[in-house]
């Protein structure tokens, strides 16, 4: 079943994913409208900051089978799409009791009050998958938005099956290059004028 694959070591943290996502679930679907809706469109994809410095990555939901968000909701809010295989709120039923959020291992669900919505007050809210886009053929708006492949949407193993290629590519280029016969120049030049400043300062 095609989802949306992560590639954490790709993501630059533009925040592209996070407003794609926000329009693609408002009224308008219009970019310059989007922001200025009440109340405003909320982003399903949240991209957190990564372990190292000027890392990030983008975390969504991952439509866990069995999904434990499902298992625990009282009032049956929560229900798989046997089509596309996505976990989805039913918002009319959701009664914000917060349970999914406690148990979701991803901390991918908030609460807000939706466009639109057949209940008042704040429901659930997270990833849909773009359920709407899939039915007419379309990919995820995140990973249409994604332009540094960190987001990436197809066929799982195919997906990890291209990026076992793009590193053995690499490590074989490693292992084949030919060493660096000479020193560049400018390399050369620096230390040149260390071994001379070093030279000046020792004859004094």
């Amino acid at each position: 079943m095609p989802t949306v694959f992560v590639n954490p070591e790709r993501c630059i943290g533009c925040l592209q994913c996070e407003f794609a996502c926000a329009t693609e679930h408002s009224r308008s679907r219009e970019q310059a409208l989007a922001p200025f809706e009440l109340p405003v469109p909320r982003k399903r994809i949240h991209v957190e900051a990564g372990f190292r410095p000027g890392s990030s990555f983008p975390n969504k939901c991952r439509h866990c089978d069995p999904a434990p968000c499902q298992l625990v909701c009282p009032t049956g809010a929560i229900r798989r799409d046997a089509d596309h295989d996505l976990v989805l709120i039913d918002e009319s039923r959701c009664i914000a009791c917060a349970m999914c959020a406690m148990v979701c291992p991803f901390d991918v669900i908030t609460y807000y009050p939706l466009a639109g919505g057949s209940r008042e007050g704040a429901v659930a809210v997270k990833c849909d998958g773009c359920i709407e886009r899939l039915q007419a053929g379309r990919i995820p708006a995140c990973a249409e938005a994604c332009k540094v492949g960190a987001l990436e949407f197809g066929e799982l193993n195919e997906i990890v099956a291209g990026g076992r290629k793009r590193q053995a590519a690499v490590v074989l280029a490693a292992t084949t290059a030919e060493p660096i016969q000479s020193m560049p120049g400018t390399i050369a030049a620096w230390r040149d004028l260390g071994a001379a400043t070093a030279n000046a300062g020792g004859s004094r």
